[in-house]
């Protein structure tokens, strides 16, 4: 195990992850959200595919038992992916990343309903806790005013990011379903094929020719979402999930800069609270499943019989 490394691997994707949402915000005002979900997953997958050849696991990483799990799979990541490029067109950036922290808050509820996992008081009162500073973030998009009325863009925005929130934590349950049988490379690859595929069925609902910066824009955006989910493979190849996954609240500092340099964004101090609620919540979950996995270690290692 090499910690440092896979530290630095994680903080680079979430950096990489943060730009791509940085790009898919520029073009949100001209390029509807499925297509740029096309965008994402499709130029997505020559990346990943030179990757597994470079690793020499091309027929691991395309074989699969599990087809139908990895279609629900992308369904949900599908949907999830849409919601929140719409929201980008309607949030600002830390906004964004903030109310996307529900999702690990969220997977914890739904893997107690559908995988019928053991969660106890402790990460039960931590997800109400980040529950909490959701709606912290979320009050003043449901509540803000102007000429008498609430700014329905905002509040629509924040419903929808919210939305693509749940639906990545449904993603996430299936996920750790097809982790039982299929290898990462494999759930990495059919996740962008099947995204390719099912945002094509937006064609309809008003899809546009971007301009020659937008296409290259949007194609950088399929490139980076490849080498980011990359980094981020690795990165839990090099250390435990318990040392890594912390960082990924480094995106709120990341996307501060992108927001306030970009676009002009400034946080407020409401949104900035929550914010640290949802993050405090998010480490004491990444903690006490850390503790759970070295006591379940210890109980495996003392019902092994000694030679």
């Amino acid at each position: 195990m090499r910690p440092l490394r896979g530290i630095s691997l994680k903080i680079a994707s979430v950096l990489v992850f943060i730009i791509m949402a940085a790009i898919i915000k520029i073009t949100a005002e001209h390029v509807p959200p499925g297509q740029a979900v096309f965008f994402r997953s499709f130029f997505a997958i020559p990346v990943i595919l030179g990757w597994l050849l470079w690793r020499r696991e091309l027929s691991k990483g395309v074989k699969t038992a599990q087809p139908m799990g990895h279609f629900w799979r992308g369904a949900m990541g599908t949907i999830a992916m849409g919601l929140g490029f719409a929201g980008l067109g309607f949030l600002p950036l830390p906004e964004v990343t903030a109310i996307g922290y529900a999702a690990p808050l969220l997977t914890v509820v739904f893997a107690a309903m559908f995988l019928g996992e053991d969660v106890r008081v402790f990460r039960l009162s931590a997800v109400g806790l980040g529950l909490i500073g959701v709606m912290i973030v979320l009050s003043p998009r449901m509540t803000s005013l102007k000429d008498g009325e609430v700014e329905l863009a905002e509040t629509l925005g924040a419903v929808l990011v919210l939305g693509g929130a749940l639906f990545a934590a449904l993603a996430q349950v299936f996920v750790r379903k097809l982790v039982d049988t299929e290898p990462t490379a494999t759930i990495v690859f059919w996740f962008s094929v099947t995204a390719s595929l099912l945002s094509l069925l937006t064609l309809p609902f008003g899809w546009v020719w971007p301009t020659g910066t937008e296409a290259l824009l949007l194609v950088c955006a399929g490139l980076l979402g490849g080498v980011g989910q990359i980094l981020l493979t690795s990165s839990y190849r090099e250390a435990d999930a318990s040392v890594v996954a912390p960082f990924e609240y480094v995106s709120m500092i990341f996307s501060l800069l992108f927001g306030y340099f970009l676009f002009g964004e400034l946080p407020t101090w409401t949104m900035l609270g929550g914010a640290a609620l949802i993050v405090a919540a998010g480490i004491l979950i990444i903690w006490r499943e850390r503790k759970l996995g070295i006591e379940r270690a210890r109980q495996r290692k003392s019902m092994t019989p000694q030679g």
